[in-house]
C-alpha cells in the first residue's frame, strides 16, 4: 500500500508536513472564484510556504500563541486553507464562522469586518482579492495580512511542539483535538473513498465539518488535492461540467 498523508499524522499541521515529504511538486489547491474569473492553483510546496510565512506572522508579529482561539470569519478560499494550516502549525484553536468577541485574534474577509471589531485582540484583514492583493485603504483598527505576509520567513519552527491531545479546532458546536481533527479526517476519507491523487471539487463553507472536512482535510489526509469553487451557483451546469473535466475531478462535495 502506498503511504498517503495520514500515516504517522497526530496533528492537522502533520498532515501537511507529510504531503510535502510525500510529493511537493503535486497540486494541493486549485481555486476558483466565478464572481472575478479568479483561477489560483497552489502546489504542496508553495502552500507550505505560505502556511510557513502566516505562522511566523502569528507567532512573531501578532504573539499568538498555543491553545489561542482563532474567530476565521472567511469563505472557502485558497487563503482560508494558509490561515488554518497556520493557526494548527502555532497550537491554535481555529473557530470557523466564530464569535470573535470570544476569540483572542480574528481574521476576517471584507464582508465581515464590523462583526470583527468586537474581538478584544489582534484583528487581521483579507481583501481576498485576486492574486492576493491588499486592501485599496487599510480598515481602521485591522492588520492587512497581504501587506504584512510578505517579509515573512519561509520556514516555520514553533516555540513550544503543538500536543496533538490540546483544543485545535471547534467545528459544529464541538471542540476537537489536534489528534481527534486527524482522525475524523481520515475516517471522512474513507467513507468518501478517497485515495491519493483523487481529486474532490467542493463548492461547500469551511464553517462546517461537511465543507471543512470534506473539502480540504479528507482529501489531504487521503493523499488527494483539492478544487475550491466560489461564487459557482450562476455557472451554467455545462461550464460546471467542463471544469469537473478540464480539472479531472473524481469526487464532488456540495
Amino acid at each position: 500500500m502506498s503511504q498517503t498523508p495520514l500515516s504517522g499524522a497526530a496533528t492537522p499541521a502533520d498532515l501537511l508536513r507529510s504531503a510535502l515529504a510525500t510529493d511537493p511538486a503535486r497540486p494541493l489547491v486549485t481555486y476558483y472564484d466565478d464572481a472575478t474569473g479568479e483561477r489560483v492553483e497552489l502546489s504542496v510546496k508553495t502552500f507550505d510556504n505560505w502556511v510557513a510565512k502566516t505562522a511566523n506572522l502569528l507567532q512573531d508579529d501578532l504573539a499568538a500563541a498555543p491553545d489561542d482561539r482563532v474567530a476565521l470569519l472567511l469563505p472557502a478560499h485558497w487563503q482560508t486553507a494558509i490561515w488554518l494550516f497556520a493557526c494548527w502549525s502555532v497550537g491554535l484553536t481555529v473557530c470557523p464562522g466564530g464569535e470573535p468577541a470570544e476569540a483572542a485574534l480574528v481574521v476576517s474577509g471584507p464582508d465581515t469586518l464590523a462583526a470583527a471589531l468586537a474581538c478584544p485582540g489582534e484583528r487581521v484583514a483579507l481583501a481576498l482579492r485576486p492574486l492576493g492583493g491588499r486592501f485599496p485603504e487599510l480598515p481602521a483598527g485591522f492588520v492587512d495580512y497581504a501587506a504584512e505576509v510578505p517579509a515573512q520567513g519561509d520556514r516555520f519552527v514553533p516555540y513550544a511542539p503543538v500536543d496533538a491531545d490540546r483544543p485545535a479546532l471547534v467545528v459544529d458546536g464541538e471542540e476537537l483535538t489536534g489528534g481527534r481533527t486527524v482522525t475524523l479526517a481520515g475516517d471522512h476519507a474513507e467513507s468518501l473513498g478517497l485515495k491519493p491523487g483523487d481529486r474532490v471539487l467542493s463548492t461547500l463553507s469551511f464553517d462546517d465539518w461537511a465543507g471543512l472536512g470534506g473539502g480540504l482535510l479528507a482529501p489531504l489526509a487521503a493523499g488527494a488535492s483539492v478544487v475550491l469553487c466560489r461564487n459557482s451557483g450562476q455557472l451554467a451546469p455545462e461550464a460546471m461540467e467542463q471544469r469537473i473535466a478540464s480539472e479531472r475531478v473524481t469526487h464532488r462535495v456540495g
